[in-house]
């Protein structure tokens, strides 16, 4: 099984206030709030990962060595913006079939510089129509739903090579 990565709730409410998944989190809530509530944690689970390790870039296109996913559905990077991931837009995604895949291979919309940072994460294909549905269904919600294991998201924050 792949290595975990994980950041606390404090961390992820200070680095992913952008980031708009579906999750029970506000990571706008006060750090009170915050504190009471449930854990997210970020990172690999036991159906779904992102293997970072190894990943490289070829100009605007980015390849992960392995992705596994328990349904269809998507990898998607989503940039930073002064700082924080910018969970509003994406620059890039890829459909992948449920199981594992191997060098996937993901175009962000401009080449970026060496260490600009990025959310790179899977969402699921929740219609299966095989179309990135970025539509947002409520404040924070997107049709094609981020991918949770209980209250794990499956993403990582990412510096391009």
């Amino acid at each position: 099984m792949p290595a975990h990565r994980l950041i606390s709730l404090a961390a992820a409410t200070t680095l992913f206030a952008g980031i708009a998944s579906a999750h029970a989190e506000d990571y706008d809530a006060p750090q009170a709030a915050a504190e009471a509530a449930p854990q997210v944690t970020l990172g690999n689970g036991e159906e779904n990962w992102i293997m970072t390790d190894g990943a490289s870039r070829d100009g605007a296109t980015f390849t992960f060595p392995e992705v596994q996913i328990a349904a269809n559905g998507w990898l998607v990077m989503h940039p930073f913006k002064d700082g924080k991931p910018n969970g509003k837009v994406y620059v890039g995604h890829t459909y992948v079939e449920a199981g594992t895949s191997k060098d996937v291979e993901i175009t962000v919309d401009e080449e970026p510089d060496t260490g600009e940072m990025f959310i790179v994460m899977l969402h699921s294909d929740v219609d299966e129509d095989k179309e990135f549905d970025f539509v947002f269904v409520n404040e924070r919600e997107v049709e094609d739903k981020a991918v949770f294991e209980g209250m794990q998201m499956i993403a990582h924050p990412y510096a391009a090579p």
